[in-house]
């Protein structure tokens, strides 16, 4: 079943797309006021709504979540103990962002067009998204996130996203994702020549104005119109 979405500029005629996923518990609507502030008019913003699953760390209570989380902070995270992943859950999310990006392509943006991205828990979604996409994407970027499913990155990563560019921003106060846990996520991905950034905030788990102008500048870039042919070049 297709997610609902939050969608904010143009509803045809977009030449670019940013697939962007909210963290656990809130919705579509949590980052709907940014796109004004970034100056991208031509750009598409595409904000899923989670599926409702029950969240161990808050009891077992439904809410919008991408995947269950069994335990948060501390050793899970900064170390990445496998075995309190939700590998299911990562995976059917993972499978139903991958659909909104092949929508994407039916409504005449091609992948290479699209930045997935995401805050907190769906920042982990979209690295993991991002990384095994089968076609090249236009950017990777994971807010105040971590590193899902480490394990399988190596069997897993397409070759087609080894050099997609990556945006990590992270807060050095971050009380629920641990702030080595969002710096060892980039470290894992930044290598081999990939265009990676990595931007600490003396803030906690949040976004603040200098992240967006980050996220803005950086957008930009990856999303920047491809300069066009000479008249008669390379005759």
């Amino acid at each position: 079943m297709m997610l609902a979405c939050v969608e904010v500029g143009p509803e045809s005629g977009a030449e670019a797309s940013v697939v962007w996923l909210h963290g656990l518990g809130a919705s579509g609507h949590d980052f709907a006021d940014v796109p004004p502030l970034l100056d991208l008019p031509r750009v598409r913003f595409v904000f899923p709504h989670a599926p409702n699953r029950p969240v161990t760390i808050n009891m077992g209570l439904i809410m919008p979540a991408w995947f269950d989380v069994r335990s948060l902070g501390g050793r899970a995270l900064e170390e990445g103990v496998a075995s309190a992943e939700d590998e299911r859950g990562v995976r059917d999310s993972a499978a139903r962002v991958m659909e909104l990006i092949e929508r994407e392509r039916r409504r005449g943006v091609p992948p290479g067009r699209v930045v997935v991205g995401g805050f907190s828990q769906g920042g982990a979604m979209a690295l993991f998204v991002g990384a095994r996409f089968p076609d090249p994407l236009a950017g990777i970027m994971v807010l105040s996130g971590w590193e899902v499913l480490a394990a399988t990155r190596h069997a897993e990563e397409t070759e087609a996203n080894r050099q997609t560019p990556l945006l990590v921003c992270h807060g050095r106060r971050d009380p629920m994702v641990p702030f080595e846990a969002g710096r060892r996520a980039y470290e894992a991905y930044a290598r081999d020549g990939r265009p990676a950034e990595f931007h600490p905030f003396p803030m906690e788990h949040q976004v603040n104005m200098e992240e967006i102008a980050v996220i803005g500048r950086w957008l930009k870039l990856c999303l920047a119109p491809a300069p066009r042919a000479e008249p008669g070049a390379g005759a």
